[in-house]
């Protein structure tokens, strides 16, 4: 491998994923990075228990995730890719817009939800990213999203 094609690889823990973004319990809904590479592309997860407030809502005794939150959870796994990048450290990651989302399958209590967001454009303090989530290798979500860094 060159030095030019070497791509330093991350990982952070939840302590370190709030020190990078404003959220806190209950709408903290990203548990783990597995990789991130500045700039580049994020991988990451949620782990889904029956304690999830918005399971006691949505919908009672048939507990899913909420598409909404699905899209939440994806923003949140991207803003370290962000975060890491020397020009945004200690910005503000703000959702500015959403294109083709596709809702796939169901996300329930139990499912470990598996994200993989890739930055596809920097122009300024506007960014997009395409993310995917997951849940046991299918499918759930999948959408183009567009930030605005403050």
């Amino acid at each position: 491998m060159t030095e030019e094609t070497k791509q330093e690889v991350l990982q952070f823990d939840t302590m370190q994923i709030m020190e990078m973004i404003p959220h806190r319990y209950p709408f903290l809904l990203v548990d783990r990075i597995t990789e991130c590479v500045p700039g580049k592309y994020a991988k990451g997860y949620k782990n889904l228990t029956m304690n999830e407030q918005f399971f006691q809502g949505h919908f009672p005794g048939n507990p899913i995730m909420p598409g909404v939150l699905q899209l939440e959870a994806m923003a949140q796994c991207s803003a370290p890719v962000l975060m890491t990048m020397p020009e945004f450290a200690g910005k503000l990651t703000l959702y500015a817009g959403v294109d083709g989302v596709r809702f796939k399958n169901i996300v329930r209590p139990g499912d470990r939800f598996d994200m993989e967001i890739e930055l596809t454009k920097v122009k300024g303090p506007i960014c997009k990213a395409h993310g995917i989530g997951r849940v046991d290798g299918k499918v759930c979500v999948e959408a183009d999203m567009t930030f605005a860094l403050k």
